[in-house]
Order: C-alpha cells, then structure tokens, then sequence
C-alpha cells in the first residue's frame, strides 16, 4: 500500500529588510515548519544587510570603504569573494558599465533635493570611479588610489533572493515564492503543478501592469527609471547611473529580465538599462527571456 502524501498548506510571510518590503509565500506541512523556514529566510536576509549596507557605520562593507578611503588592503572572506568574483565578471561582461565602484556619484544625484548637479560636481566624484583602479586578487582587495568606494547595492538583494531559495530547499520546501522588493525567485510551481504569477509594472502608469509573466521556477529581476528618480522641467533622471559620464542612464524606462538565479537576472536587466540603445540588442545576444520598453514607448521582449 503506497502511504499518502501529507497535504500541504500554503504559508505566508511578510517582513521589512534591505530597506524594502519582502515577502514570501510557500507549500509546508504546517504552519509551524512554514514559519520556520520563513523566520530562517529573513534572518539571513538580515544578515546578509548587516554585511553589506552602506548606511550602518559596523558593516563589513563599511570597513572595506575605510580601507579604501586610506588606500589600503583588505582580505575579504570566501562569501564577499564571491560577490566580488560576480561584480568583475559583469564588469568585464558589461564594458565596464556594471561598476560597484560608481555608487559614489550618489553623492552628486540627491533624488531628495530634486536638482542636476553641476558638471564640476560629477568631474570631481569621476575621479574616484572606476573597478580598474582597484587590485582584486582574491581574496586580497587593493586600493592603490585612495578614495575610492564600493557599493555592492547592485548585487546583495539579489544574491539574497537566491540564498532564499537554497535555505527553502535545504529545509524541504519544494513549492515557494519569494519576492526580496521586487526581484523574485521561485522554488517549484504550486503542488498542482500550476505556475505562480508575477506582475510587471508599467514604468509609466501608475498602477498599471505592463505584462504578467507565468513563472514555475527560476528567477525574475527589473531595472527602471521610474522608482528612483526625479523629474525636473519634465526630464527625468534615473538612479542608475553611467560610472563613465557620471549621468543617469536614459534611453530605456524599464528591462526585466527571467535567469535561472536572481544574481544573473538582476545585473542582466541593470546592464541592458546602462546600455541605452544599445540594450535591446545586448538581450537578444544574452539569449535570456526579457521584456523592455524604452522612454518612446517602444516595447520588445523574447
């Protein structure tokens, strides 16, 4: 006699980390085994925030631009080598676009004051941009010109979203949704077999869905001009910025792009925004499923 399969239950989770909301939906034999996994994934997501934030003076990162400001060496452990290892190869991968060295030109583009920075502003931050004057040989981390700062923004969530799902599989979950602010990635369908469902915004209407995608595993990450941003005089400035000319990227409104790991979704749609014109090309030569839509309007996918 064949022993029958306990059913399973839906569980729901909510919770606030990385300065977004998160989410996480996922088929457990109770209630109890759902919030464990759950409370195991935000742990690690918090974690993970504690590592890597920009904004809490203990970090690991926030060390590491302390070193870098004095232009010294660090040794870095086997995870953040990882994530390191990742920001060459999209560096190299992008052009030298994809550059965790750019997030300083935050400091000229202050969304919350709503003004362009002036050229001498942007000039003067340039000269402390660029992966090529940094020495990544792992795991020691370089800087021989002082000054220099590393913003991993562009890469911990996503990493995140997928250190998820390895935690949800390790724990026996084999149906699940997570969503880490926006970038998903699902562990299996619904038990029935049914795909989960998955929105994507429209970058000009508010509100509005501008596709919505089936997804039984994998990942989905997109870029856009329309979250962070601001618009002066009816022209508007992204968040994402080009580490070359110091100013927002500006062709595309939006890329999203579905990768079997959050990581390789997330820079992929990043880099196709920095690529501007460029972009929808780059994707199809990417050969991952995308949709964009650029600032005409203008709309592909594959």
């Amino acid at each position: 006699m064949t022993p029958q399969r306990k059913k399973l239950g839906l569980f729901n989770y909510r919770f606030k980390a990385m300065g977004t909301v998160c989410s996480m939906q996922c088929y457990a034999s109770s209630e109890e085994a759902g919030r464990k996994v759950s409370e195991l994934v935000h742990a690690d997501v918090s974690r993970l925030e504690q590592l890597y934030s920009r904004y809490l003076p203990e970090s690991l990162l926030s060390n590491i631009n302390r070193t870098a400001a004095q232009g010294g060496e660090i040794r870095l452990d086997e995870e953040t080598a990882g994530l390191f290892n990742y920001a060459a190869t999209c560096y190299e991968n992008s052009d030298g676009l994809f550059d965790v060295t750019s997030g300083v030109l935050r400091r000229a583009w202050r969304f919350d004051q709503a003004q362009v920075p002036a050229q001498e502003t942007i000039d003067a931050l340039l000269l402390t941009v660029g992966w090529q004057k940094l020495v990544w040989e792992a795991p020691l981390l370089r800087f021989p010109v002082p000054g220099l700062e590393i913003d991993l923004g562009g890469v911990v969530k996503e990493y995140a979203a997928d250190r998820a799902a390895v935690i949800c599989q390790d724990a026996g979950i084999r149906h699940g949704f997570i969503n880490l602010g926006g970038d998903i990635r699902i562990v299996g369908p619904h038990p029935d077999g049914s795909p989960w469902h998955a929105g994507i915004e429209h970058p000009r209407i508010k509100g509005e869905v501008l596709a919505n995608l089936e997804l039984f595993n994998g990942a989905l990450a997109c870029s856009g001009d329309y979250e962070r941003c601001m618009v002066i005089n009816g022209e508007r400035y992204s968040h994402i910025i080009n580490p070359f000319t110091g100013w927002p990227a500006k062709h595309m409104a939006s890329v999203s792009v579905v990768a079997d790991f959050c990581l390789v979704a997330g820079s992929a749609s990043t880099i196709a925004m920095l690529k501007e014109a460029d972009g929808p090309a780059w994707l199809e030569e990417l050969g991952l499923p995308h949709l964009w839509m650029d600032v005409h309007g203008k709309t592909g996918s594959m």
